[in-house]
């Protein structure tokens, strides 16, 4: 059986893992680490929980021993997908490199970046950090990338999923050409395996377990229910819960329980503080302070219950883990390998409960088809029955049912009535008789239809017409009507294609658009305008020629 003394590391770094109470590696601590001390670089495969952060720790440490690291140029490289692994990195390299003088910095978001500036100045032979916050102490000036020696990718598959690929491709393009490369994975996707044969130069492949399999120290189960309505299903789970957790008793030291949302996670937290379990809550949209403050508890054991999004699925190496439940099915199968091998860790016994509603049944085809097993199906605890709220249709707001309530309460009512207040009332209200008053204005004023405002105008039209000089009764009236208002438009169309005068000339002409409305110039014939001294016989004859309903246009004079 190999030893941690028969992989050629550095002294003081035995030393450091003889007091941390360590002697044996881990499979993928064994495959790994000759090739690293030879310089090579490294593709490393493992399941979660296998001892991957110790595969690139150790060897970094015993190859990094000689040599002085100079102000912003760290000398190596750990990128990690969340703060959580970030710190945990960091940890594991004060652990065991203690016994050197090797300088670590850690870059990670929720933390001042003046001191982070103090320490990349004063040099670093570590650099931990996330994509995100690298490339900030990057763009600002405060970093330089062309003096590291070795760069380490931890948890890529994570990375694919965060979307933090386009970023890691540019940070391999800012190291030299001649670093050498650790790369590690639970699960190699299409596009991890090309980014892997871009940036790696004949790695030594370590696989030291099947791809996406999980921990045969870890107990799986699936408890399946069937929620009476739909809508309820979420509250309907809780109180399954609730069931599972008091159903394990004192076999349940601590949880991580796992939510696909972060609004999920707050209020599966709220629920089970209201029913008297230890429980709180970590997501990325809490303040590092406190996210940092919920996993000191929770490793101490100052807390039980640790309810989680996904962010806490890689990166929580906290041994005594005696269960996780999955309140949602993940949505990416990938997770689910993730999220159960949180427990079961370093030959420990673990339990994975997951909960499934018939909405879930695609995730878990998928799942299975992953890790290439069924889970196991458990009955419902004894005794569980769901209460008569899961039965209720849930109290949420309705749109249409506010509205209604608000009509009810009279301001939709008092709008109908009163059309003179709001803009709809303004619009809607006032149809029935404003529209008949100002019918009998068109008739009564002729001119009043060239114009929109007579639909809205406020008072009838007629006191208008009465303010003007009667007509004398003509036996020709309409179609003289239609004839002036015909001159008038005639008159309009040549003063703005002339450019106009006064307020034609300061607005210029008028844009009509074309679309499917067709200006009526378009549809007129063409005839010349004759002067104005012109005879009675040809005037009659043009108003004959007026009077035909096809719509005319004029032809500009060439005088003008």
């Amino acid at each position: 059986m190999t030893k941690f003394t028969d992989l050629k590391l550095d002294p003081k770094v035995l030393t450091a893992i003889v007091e941390a109470g360590y002697e044996t590696p881990t499979p993928i601590q064994a495959g790994a680490i000759p090739p690293a001390l030879e310089g090579k670089d490294v593709l490393g495969i493992a399941q979660t929980g296998t001892g991957k952060t110790a595969s690139f720790t150790l060897p970094m440490i015993t190859l990094l021993s000689k040599g002085r690291a100079r102000a912003r140029m760290p000398r190596s490289l750990v990128l990690c997908p969340t703060r959580e692994l970030a710190a945990q990195v960091a940890e594991n390299f004060d652990i065991y490199a203690k016994h050197t003088k090797l300088t670590k910095a850690l870059l990670i978001g929720g933390v001042s970046f003046s001191e982070q500036d103090k320490l990349i100045d004063r040099g670093v032979d570590v650099l931990i950090a996330t994509p995100g916050r690298l490339l900030d102490h990057f763009e600002r000036g405060k970093l330089l990338l062309t003096g590291v020696q070795i760069m380490v990718v931890d948890e890529a598959d994570r990375m694919l999923d965060m979307g933090f690929i386009p970023d890691i491709e540019r940070i391999f393009q800012l190291t030299p050409f001649t670093r050498q490369t650790l790369f590690f994975s639970a699960t190699m996707a299409p596009e991890i395996e090309r980014i892997t044969n871009t940036f790696l130069h004949g790695p030594a492949r370590i696989e030291v377990a099947r791809q996406a399999t999980t921990s045969e120290t870890i107990t799986q189960k699936l408890v399946q229910i069937a929620p009476p309505r739909r809508d309820q299903a979420a509250k309907a789970k809780r109180e399954l819960l609730r069931a599972l957790i008091a159903a394990e008793g004192e076999t349940c030291t601590n949880a991580i329980i796992f939510c696909n949302r972060k609004t999920d996670v707050d209020i599966v937290a709220k629920s089970l503080k209201t029913h008297g379990f230890n429980a709180a809550p970590i997501h990325g949209d809490l303040e590092q302070r406190q996210r940092m403050q919920t996993l000191d508890s929770f490793r101490e054991g100052g807390l039980q219950l640790l309810i989680a999004s996904d962010v806490a699925a890689r990166g929580l190496d906290i041994p005594a883990v005696s269960h996780v439940f999955n309140y949602d099915l993940p949505s990416h199968a990938e997770d689910y390998v993730h999220r159960i091998g949180r427990t079961g860790r370093a030959g420990r016994l673990g339990t994975a409960i997951s909960i499934a509603t018939p909405a879930d049944e695609k995730y878990l085809s998928q799942i299975q088809a992953l890790v290439k097993m069924e889970i196991p199906r458990a009955e419902l605890p004894e005794g569980f029955e769901l209460s008569e709220a899961a039965h209720r249709e849930p109290k949420t707001y309705d749109e249409d049912e506010g509205r209604r309530g608000r009509s009810r309460g009279g301001r939709d009512r008092d709008r109908g009535e009163r059309g003179d207040r709001g803009e709809r009332g303004e619009g809607r209200t006032r149809t029935r008789g404003g529209r008949e008053r100002n019918r009998e204005a068109a008739e009564a004023l002729p001119e009043a239809i060239e114009t929109t405002e007579a639909v809205a105008v406020e008072a009838p039209a007629a006191p208008r017409a009465e303010q003007r000089e009667p007509r004398e009764p003509r036996s020709e009236a309409p179609r003289r009507d239609r004839e002036e208002r015909r001159d008038d438009r005639r008159d309009r169309d040549e003063r703005r294609e002339r450019g106009g005068r006064g307020r034609d000339r300061d607005h210029g002409p008028a844009v009509v658009g074309m679309g499917d409305h067709v200006p009526d110039f378009i549809l007129r014939s063409f005839r010349t305008t004759r002067p104005a001294a012109a005879s009675d016989a040809a005037s009659e004859a043009e108003t004959e020629a007026d009077a035909i309903e096809t719509p005319e246009v004029v032809e500009e004079s060439s005088e003008s």
